[in-house]
């Protein structure tokens, strides 16, 4: 912007969107200062690099709104674990299920975890069962996004919203 410039020519573009034409920066920042508005660099790469006459405050301005636009229009999936042992007595899955299927209907991924600990190693398949069980009684609100995988002492399984 203005002096911060540091080339010897630029295409220079006035307030009203025309083209002056390709000036020297000191001319272009005079005529910019004459008009009460700054010179500022909006296509550095270009041959020779393009400069508009413009509020630069205005311009900042207009950029931050559409930036805040543009961030308003995402929507943020978060992923929310529930974390179960082989063992969870019956009621506490379906509280845990409940839970889930409340997550995916807010929008979330849902991660399911079970957590296996020293001989709970050797019998895997009950948690394998288990999850089984989580997807049959979520068929109508969820689909399984990741089948269930061993990661150490974890067998994980994630779940996203059925479409």
């Amino acid at each position: 912007m203005n002096y911060g410039i540091r080339v010897k020519e630029v295409r220079v573009i006035d307030s009203n969107g025309e083209q002056l034409g390709i000036l020297q920066v000191r001319d272009a920042i005079k005529k910019a200062e004459e008009l009460g508005l700054d010179l500022v660099e909006v296509a550095p790469t270009a041959k020779p690099p393009v400069c508009r006459i413009m509020d630069f405050g205005k311009y900042k301005y207009e950029l931050s709104k559409k930036a805040s636009e543009s961030r308003k229009h995402q929507t943020v999936i978060s992923v929310k674990e529930v974390k179960l042992r082989p063992r969870t007595d019956d009621h506490d899955v379906e509280f845990k299920t409940n839970n889930i299927k409340r997550f995916l209907e807010e929008g979330d991924k849902v991660k399911v975890t079970i957590m296996f600990r020293g001989r709970e190693m050797a019998h895997t398949q009950q948690g394998r069962v288990l999850l089984d069980r989580i997807v049959k009684d979520l068929e109508t609100v969820a689909s399984v996004e990741q089948r269930p995988l061993m990661e150490g002492r974890n067998m994980t399984m994630m779940l996203g919203l059925k479409k």
